[in-house]
């Protein structure tokens, strides 16, 4: 069976460790389960993930998907796309075979716009990307998550980024990432039918694990908190973290 964890929340806050994540992977290998992780931020490229993880005791091997994965396959290859994003959507368009073009240096024509978390997002780039869309290039959001959770508390996420570019052009956008359709076929192809999605909101997680066909389990260790129950879709496990979590789905298996 195939159990799909978030990251940010989930198995760690920031750069600090979520206590037993790490040994909580580990109790789910063991048993011959195999884990996915599965982020909506756009930010790192998926190496910088999988150093991540393992700086965090985890060692996820090539069991990566992230958010510009999803977006980038929504690019043809040979198509020019404006990147307003961090470098993990460059490097996924990239090898999509797109043309990554820096919405800092902008171009005359694009086919394409996506949108993600980045933290040099200025009003140059916004300027930049309304413009391409006016003229007919069709918008990519990564993910609209409108926060995520920090080391110190909740941050602004790409949803607020996304917002800026949608009110300035009046683009639609084609959203790519957790609980939209993009995502759930690219993680359905990989990690295939029947598991728990792991996660700590439901509006994202939740609904993920819904359109997977997968069981929800949510902790608490970051967006929810126990004052915010009960919440929808409704999980199938709710635990403090991790840890907790495998052994509650498990103990009922």
């Amino acid at each position: 069976m195939a159990w799909v964890l978030d990251l940010d929340g989930v198995v760690w806050r920031g750069d600090r460790t979520i206590a037993g994540s790490a040994a909580a992977v580990e109790q789910l290998r063991s048993a011959g389960e195999r884990v996915w992780f599965v982020t909506n931020n756009a930010l790192p490229r998926r190496a910088d993930v999988i150093a991540k993880l393992a700086a965090h005791g985890i060692d996820a091997g090539d069991d990566v998907v992230t958010s510009p994965m999803a977006a980038a396959s929504l690019v043809m290859p040979g198509e020019r796309v404006l990147i307003c994003a961090g470098p993990g959507v460059t490097e996924a368009v990239t090898e999509r075979g797109g043309e990554a073009i820096d919405a800092a240096v902008g171009a005359a024509a694009v086919d394409a716009v996506i949108v993600g978390l980045h933290l040099d997002f200025d009003y140059r780039r916004l300027a930049r990307a309304c413009t391409a869309l006016r003229a007919g290039a069709r918008l990519i959001a990564t993910n609209d998550d409108s926060s995520y959770p920090g080391a110190d508390g909740l941050l602004p996420g790409a949803g607020a980024l996304l917002a800026a570019v949608v009110t300035g052009s009046g683009a639609v956008p084609v959203v790519a990432g957790k609980p939209y359709a993009p995502m759930v076929e690219l993680v359905r192809s990989l990690a295939g039918d029947g598991g728990v999605a792991v996660g700590d909101r439901a509006d994202i997680d939740g609904r993920f694990a819904r359109a997977l066909g997968y069981r929800f389990g949510l902790v608490l260790t970051g967006v929810t908190a126990v004052g915010d129950l009960p919440v929808d879709p409704h999980p199938d496990a709710v635990a403090p973290d991790l840890a907790a979590l495998v052994d509650n789905l498990r103990a009922r298996s």
